[in-house]
């Protein structure tokens, strides 16, 4: 047995239209699909440019209310660039950019509450 990747992750939202506009317009993920499947349930797949894992913004889960998905990581190849053209759109940060012997780091959430952590490469 092998596990190749981590394909799809399910976001838990309360409306998956302002989740997707959060996704898609504000931090630039590319829409994968959006589809209405069984009894009113919508499929919004969401991934950033050119990667193999994906996101799913759902409101079917009972187990997985909104905004409770924390420590979801972006990583970003300038974490300080990023994290000031995202603020420009409006992501409302935590706080500063904090080193770590990880990396430079952000946390932020979004609409729903979901906690996000945008990061950077440690220096060199």
């Amino acid at each position: 047995m092998a596990i190749t990747c981590v394909q799809v992750v399910s976001v838990p939202v309360a409306d998956q239209d302002r989740a997707k506009a959060f996704y898609v317009d504000t931090l630039g993920f590319e829409l994968l699909g959006d589809n209405v499947f069984g009894d009113g349930m919508r499929w919004v797949q969401v991934a950033p440019r050119g990667t193999a894992t994906s996101l799913t913004l759902v409101t079917w889960f009972p187990s997985m209310p909104p905004g409770s998905l924390k420590g979801l990581v972006l990583a970003v190849d300038d974490v300080e660039a990023t994290y000031h053209e995202l603020a420009s759109r409006g992501v409302q940060f935590d706080g500063p950019l904090q080193d770590a012997p990880w990396g430079k780091f952000a946390t932020f959430n979004d609409p729903d509450g979901n906690g996000l952590i945008l990061q950077g490469a440690p220096a060199a």
